[in-house]
């Protein structure tokens, strides 16, 4: 069946994925596992993978002529209608490959720019969307549309005599993406008061973060019974959602808040687009780092979750180590105490608390955590405690 006839009978794409390792310790899968997550997220049906090492991306075609023909072969021979690489290309090298393999071919910032676009639903969700695609397609203008050669002008045409049709399509984007950048900047001072109305509340913000389906809106959905969104894939929450959460007559409640997950490689424009969404958790009083603790993955993906947080002006803010998903490991792995405290990279000590937000474990613990916090932090600068010293909660760097 061809491509075209798997389209009309309804049949899920066909993806080939690419994956290239350069050399770099945490920069490859070599299993593209996390690739094909992404591609079955997009609603892609993955029937090939090819790997390839190189010591730097050839500058036509990325992987070289050599295994460029060998992906050819298995494009023809699965009958696949496209072909994903799980790193980023430059325009020139996007067009070179789908002259060459005769199908299209997305890299992992087009893939994820897809699926940001099917999930998000608020209107500011949409607007941050909107604008990294915008960002995105504003280099490969010269790929995408086939009249882009032609030249326009004369009388009642926009631009001057002869101006390419492709100068008139930047143009137009660069106006859209000023326009959307002033629409989120005004959400942003939105965000800001409501932000200073909360302070004024004293309100102890919480947010979780997290590598994305680490399990967050799970845990939202256990903490507050909310009824976010929660699936089993990749990306399932992209707009913030805050609840309040009753932590006892000692402490009453704190806003939780429910953000978009992190992953590697995450596009910098996406980060720069949600910025007004992740101005909640680089806001927050407190973070709740959730962790796929059955995940092989899970340091890598902690120690990404950390880059991004300190990329984002959060890296100081005090954690609490959420390790989520203790139902799915063996009774050998399983966790000796509910909660501990460890020693990271850095010198910082970070609270641990074991969970299953599907099952409920350890949720009453993680609740006790939180109101530590809350405790310790209205202790601080204003409040200290009786002896003169920290509470103990407050993690050694902010001695």
């Amino acid at each position: 069946m061809t491509p075209e006839a798997q389209v009309q009978a309804g049949a899920p794409p066909r993806a080939v994925l690419v994956g290239v390792d350069l050399g770099q310790p945490a920069g490859f899968d070599p299993t593209l596992e996390e690739l094909a997550l992404l591609a079955a997220s997009a609603g892609d049906e993955v029937v090939g993978r090819v790997t390839a090492r190189r010591r730097a991306p050839d500058a036509a075609l990325f992987v070289g002529s050599g295994k460029a023909d060998e992906i050819k072969a298995l494009v023809l021979g699965t009958q696949a209608s496209g072909v994903i690489f799980d790193q980023a290309l430059s325009p020139a090298q996007q067009r070179n490959l789908e002259r060459h393999l005769g199908v299209p071919v997305a890299d992992r910032t087009s893939l994820i720019l897809d699926i940001f676009g099917d999930r998000a639903r608020s209107h500011e969700g949409k607007l941050q969307v909107e604008l990294a695609r915008l960002q995105y397609l504003a280099t490969r203008l010269v790929r995408r549309w086939s009249h882009l050669e032609r030249q326009r002008g004369g009388i009642g045409a926009r631009g001057g005599p002869g101006e390419a049709q492709i100068e008139l399509d930047r143009r137009m984007i660069g106006e859209r993406i000023k326009s959307l950048s002033a629409r989120l900047e005004k959400v942003k001072r939105q965000r800001n008061t409501q932000r200073k109305a909360r302070e004024r509340r004293g309100t102890f913000r919480v947010s979780l973060v997290g590598y994305t389906n680490a399990g967050k809106s799970t845990l939202f959905n256990a903490l507050v019974k909310a009824r976010a969104f929660a699936a089993d894939q990749l990306f399932a929450t992209l707009d913030t959602t805050t609840r309040q959460l009753w932590l006892g007559d000692d402490v009453g409640s704190v806003s939780l808040s429910d953000t978009v997950g992190f992953i590697r490689d995450l596009p910098h424009k996406l980060v720069e687009a949600f910025e007004a969404t992740l101005q909640e958790a680089a806001e927050a009083d407190l973070l709740l780092h959730v962790m796929d603790v059955a995940s092989p993955h899970q340091i890598e993906q902690r120690d990404e979750v950390m880059r991004v947080l300190g990329e984002i002006g959060a890296g100081d803010i005090p954690q609490i180590w959420v390790c989520n998903k203790i139902d799915q490991l063996e009774d050998s792995q399983q966790p000796r105490e509910a909660a501990d405290w460890i020693l990271a990279d850095g010198g910082r000590r970070f609270r641990r608390v074991f969970v299953s937000a599907r099952d409920g474990t350890g949720l009453d613990t993680l609740r006790e955590a939180i109101a530590d916090a809350a405790r310790a932090h209205h202790a601080l600068p204003d409040h200290p405690s009786s002896d003169g010293h920290l509470p103990d909660f407050l993690p050694s760097h902010h001695a």
